[in-house]
C-alpha cells in the first residue's frame, strides 16, 4: 500500500522502501510521509519491519531497494546534516554505566549550540530520577526518562522514538507520553514514535501506520480510521440472509460469527447510511453499531495469534 505523497510539509518520508535481510524480506515497497507538527504511529506485530523502517530512516541501514527522506533530503547520504536536528529514543536506552544523569547531560551541553539545558534539568527533576545514582543502577523506566530529556536536550525538529515505553510500569508510561503531550504543545516538535503501547497512543497521535508483514495496510488519520470501524451486533443465531448478502459487503465486514446468543461483524467500511440499510434487511432491526478502540481496530486488521501486537 502506497501512503501519502512526500509533500513540501513532510518532516520525514519513505518512497518505495523495500529491506530484505538476504533472501528475507523485512519491508515491502512502503511509502508515506510524517509531516510537520505531525505525531505518527507506525503499529506492528513483532517482525513487522518497524525497527528496520526507523534504522533506514536514521541512515543506520541502506535499504534494499527505495529510500528514506528527513527533511527532504536522502537520508543514507546526508546523515551527519540530518541527524543535528533529530532526537532518538531507543527501546533499549544506552548511555555511560558510570555517570549519573546530571555527569551525562553535562557532556551533552559540549555537543549541541543549541543545547537547552535548563529543560533537561526541569525534566528530570519532574521525572523524579536520582541525581546522584549512576545511570546503570537506575530503573527501566528512568533511563526511558532520562533518554527522552536527553533527546529533547538539543531542541530537535523530529522526535523518533522506537517502541519507548515496552518494559514499562502503568505510572512511568503515563509520565513519558504526558511529556511527551506537553513538548508537542510547547514547541510542535513532530513525533514518530512505533509502539506496542496502543491504548496510550491512542490519545495521542494524529495519524497512523500499520505494517503486516512488512507492508503497509493502513496509512489514516486516527480520528477517521476509528470512524470507518465498528463493531456491530444484532440477535438471531444464525447470520440473516440480509447480513450475507450486498447490505453487509457494503460496510466492509473484516470478521462474522454467529452463536446461540447473535451474531456479530466488525467493519471497516462503516458509514451511517449503509449501516441503516443494513439494519432495515434484518427482523427484527435491533442493531448494536459498537465504536472500536485502537487496539481492536488492530486486532481486526492484523490478527492476535502467534504474539502480541
Amino acid at each position: 500500500m502506497s501512503g501519502q505523497a512526500a509533500g513540501t510539509g513532510a518532516i520525514a518520508a519513505f518512497e518505495g522502501l523495500t529491506v530484505r535481510y538476504g533472501r528475507t524480506t523485512a519491508v515491502k515497497d512502503v511509502s508515506f510521509t510524517v509531516d510537520k507538527g505531525q505525531v505518527y504511529a507506525l503499529l506492528g506485530r513483532n517482525g513487522s519491519g518497524k525497527t528496520s523502517m526507523i534504522r533506514c530512516l536514521l541512515g543506520q541501514w541502506k535499504p534494499t531497494a527505495g529510500l528514506a527522506r528527513l527533511f527532504g533530503s536522502e537520508t543514507w547520504s546526508s546523515r551527519t546534516e540530518a541527524m543535528r536536528r533529530v532526537g532518538v529514543v531507543p527501546e533499549t536506552p544506552e548511555a555511560p554505566p558510570h555517570r549519573t544523569a546530571k555527569e551525562i547531560a553535562a557532556f551533552c551541553a559540549g555537543l549541541y549550540p543549541t543545547w537547552d539545558g535548563k529543560g533537561v534539568a526541569a525534566r528530570l527533576e519532574r521525572f523524579g530520577v536520582p541525581a546522584g545514582i549512576p545511570f546503570e543502577r537506575l530503573s527501566k523506566g528512568q533511563k526511558s526518562q532520562v533518554a527522552l530529556a536527553l533527546a529533547l536536550g538539543p531542541l530537535p525538529e523530529l522526535l523518533v522514538l522506537d517502541d519507548p515505553t515496552l518494559g514499562l510500569d502503568v505510572v512511568a508510561r503515563k509520565e513519558l507520553l504526558e511529556e511527551l503531550v506537553g513538548e508537542m504543545a510547547d514547541r510542535g516538535t513532530t513525533v514518530f514514535l512505533t509502539t506496542h503501547d496502543l491504548a496510550g497512543v491512542e490519545g495521542i497521535a494524529d495519524r497512523v501506520g500499520v505494517l503486516r508483514e512488512g507492508r503497509l495496510v493502513v496509512d489514516e488519520n486516527m480520528e477517521i480510521l476509528k470512524a470507518r470501524f465498528r463493531r456491530l451486533r444484532w440477535p438471531g443465531g444464525e447470520t440473516s440472509e440480509g447480513a450475507s448478502g450486498g447490505a453487509l459487503k457494503s460496510l466492509g465486514p473484516l470478521a462474522l460469527r454467529s452463536d446461540a446468543w447473535g451474531s456479530e461483524a466488525v467493519c471497516g467500511a462503516f458509514e451511517p447510511a449503509a449501516f441503516e440499510s443494513f439494519r432495515s434487511s434484518l427482523s427484527p432491526r435491533d442493531v448494536e453499531a459498537l465504536p472500536m478502540s485502537l487496539e481492536e481496530i488492530f486486532i481486526a486488521l492484523v490478527g492476535e495469534e502467534g504474539g502480541r501486537p
